[in-house]
């Protein structure tokens, strides 16, 4: 019983020998829709599949796989156009170059560098810089001093 059960019917044959003969043919153009390999092979295993569920129905199964896989590479190509027109724009450029400024910066110690950010980008008075690193008034005006000088001294290298 276990051999009956394991035999291919009618059926299996025929879908594999449709398989067999149509599976390079449909992906070849598959492919010449899509112009992707990948995608054009999985769109003719889709189609494929679509056409065993509906095997004991299909009068032309060929046939039936052509329009499938017609159909598939037509819905895909809609889809990808849409996602082409809806992706974001690309940043502009100008954000992506070096930030020189920044590579500065980052060679300063880590009060100054606070200081001067603290100071120039965020506007803040030296008492107030003061009470966020936590030093005096003096200590903050210095590092200041010092961190322009630096900066100065790469930015004119």
């Amino acid at each position: 019983m276990i051999a009956s059960a394991m035999a291919p019917t009618a059926e299996e044959d025929a879908f594999v020998a449709l398989y067999r003969e149509r599976y390079e043919p449909m992906v070849r153009l598959a492919y010449l829709m899509v112009g992707n390999r990948a995608v054009a092979e999985d769109l003719v295993q889709d189609a494929f599949v679509s056409v065993h569920r509906s095997w004991a129905r299909a009068t032309q199964p060929s046939a039936y796989l052509r329009a499938s896989v017609v159909n598939a590479c037509r819905s895909w190509g809609r889809r990808h156009t849409m996602e082409v027109l809806r992706r974001p724009a690309a940043p502009d450029p100008s954000v992506l170059v070096a930030d020189e400024l920044w590579d500065v910066l980052e060679t300063l110690p880590t009060r100054q560098r606070a200081a001067i950010v603290l100071r120039f980008y965020e506007d803040l008075p030296d008492d107030e810089i003061a009470a966020l690193l936590g030093c005096r008034v003096p200590t903050v005006r210095t590092a200041i001093f010092r961190g322009l000088a630096k900066l100065r001294k790469e930015i004119e290298r």
